[in-house]
């Protein structure tokens, strides 16, 4: 008799862990991350900070591997584009932003599972050092599925096919954007219309 109340404990307690282990996984992975909205873009104002709860310290060690504290930099995710369709890595996007008010900014494309995309040339990413900007004042560039052409720096290759996220880095952003990260104007996102199968 109490072999078998203690089996059935034992079954209990087991699912029971195993329940909390994969909602604890589905919530880090699947649920969005709290923050402030700037457009499509998000960001998460505990990333870094002393106060991140452990949900947002997860986060971070699944997908980010390091976070500085938002007086240090502040880190924008979408994976949307201005017309709220999901990014698709093989689609061709046209990237425009106001240089933000930060000493260094750079955005990433990440694959799917978080890492980056394989590029024999090594351009990962775009910032202000390779970023063309117009008469307008904004950086301009793309992200697609091709390698860049020869003296095209301001260029993000992708490849495959799936989601898509980018990640905007401010590094020492300016003292507003650290007290109002909302109020950043957002990069805007317009796919070209161009997707390879």
């Amino acid at each position: 008799m109490l072999k078998g109340t203690t089996l059935r404990l034992l079954a209990l307690y087991t699912c029971a862990v195993l329940l909390g282990l994969a909602s604890a996984w589905l919530w880090v992975t699947r649920v969005g991350m709290s923050g402030v909205d700037a457009g499509q873009w998000r960001v998460n104002l505990l990333a870094g900070s002393t106060r991140a709860d452990a949900y947002t310290r997860a986060r971070i060690a699944i997908f980010a591997l390091l976070a500085l504290d938002r007086r240090e930099t502040l880190y924008y995710t979408t994976d949307r584009d201005d017309d709220d369709a999901t990014l698709r890595a093989e689609c061709t996007y046209s990237v425009a932003l106001r240089p933000p008010a930060a000493r260094w900014w750079s955005i990433t494309a990440y694959a799917a599972d978080g890492f980056l995309f394989p590029d024999k040339a090594h351009r990962y990413s775009v910032s202000g050092e390779n970023a063309q900007v117009d008469a307008d004042g904004r950086a301009r560039f793309l992200i697609a599925p091709q390698s860049s052409p020869a003296g095209v720096d301001a260029r993000i290759a992708t490849s495959g096919t799936g989601g898509m996220r980018l990640t905007l880095r401010l590094y020492q952003p300016d003292d507003s954007l650290q007290r109002a990260p909302q109020t950043l104007d957002p990069p805007r996102i317009k796919k070209d219309g161009r997707c390879v199968s």
